[in-house]
């Protein structure tokens, strides 16, 4: 555990030191704060709605989605593919720690960066909150949360494995995007007419069908168990992948 630690304690810092770090936190936060007014906009034009404000924030429309699939890679792409291509994956993996403690530090510190993505969010909840009482569904709010962290989750293993099998960070976020993606896709696909077994299949594999429920407040454990599976698995892969690298050594 104290190797997971000092590793993830590393990358943290090697994140919050890089200039790429504070690119992406400003455009991500320029964006969806753009997203929010314009939603916030839209949604005091309407008498009603059958939806509310922090509904169609986190998963309602295509461009609570997109980015996700732009910035996931950014974040994860220098994991360990930077340790290969400047060549200190060598002293990394003949020092006295595991594979399993170098790729679960690593990935520790990618998750506290997309949780640190998200925390500015909050204060969209806490702008609603104050326009009435009953303006904010708590629960919901809840559930909306453990449900990012449940994608991160998987995006974030997803994007360490490809960073872990790829040799330079561009590849790295070029096959994180295309993995991401072609989920993502799938996903969609239960919008079409197909059958309703089908449609069950697409939409359990979509991300806007687990962030529509999770943001409505529907905690739905199929999609813990998608998101917890499919990071373990990348996880494993990712630890296969070092295992190869060291016995090229």
């Amino acid at each position: 555990m104290t190797a997971i630690w000092t590793i993830a304690k590393r990358e943290v810092f090697a994140f919050f030191v890089s200039p790429i770090a504070y690119v992406v936190l400003t455009v991500w936060l320029l964006f969806f704060g753009v997203v929010f007014c314009v939603l916030a906009f839209a949604f005091s034009q309407q008498a009603t709605a059958e939806t509310n404000l922090l509904t169609a924030f986190f998963g309602g429309t295509t461009l609570f989605y997109l980015p996700l699939l732009v910035f996931a890679p950014l974040m994860t792409m220098r994991l360990l593919a930077e340790e290969r291509s400047s060549g200190t994956i060598e002293a990394l993996l003949t020092a006295p720690v595991s594979e399993v403690s170098v790729v679960l530090g690593k990935y520790l510190a990618a998750l506290v960066f997309w949780m640190t993505l998200w925390a500015p969010t909050l204060s969209y909840v806490w702008l609603v909150a104050r326009t009435g009482e009953n303006a904010v569904d708590w629960g919901a709010i809840g559930a909306t949360y453990l449900g990012l962290f449940g994608v991160g989750s998987f995006y974030m293993a997803i994007g360490l494995f490809m960073s872990s099998i790829a040799r330079n960070q561009i590849i790295a976020a070029l096959l994180t995007f295309l993995a991401l993606g072609s989920l993502f896709v799938i996903g969609l696909l239960g919008f079409l007419n197909v059958s309703d077994e089908m449609r069950g299949f697409f939409e359990y594999l979509g991300l806007w069908t687990q962030m529509s429920a999770f943001a409505k407040g529907i905690v739905d454990t199929r999609y813990l168990v998608f998101d917890a599976s499919i990071t373990v698995l990348a996880l494993f892969l990712s630890v296969r992948a070092l295992e190869s690298n060291r016995g090229m050594q």
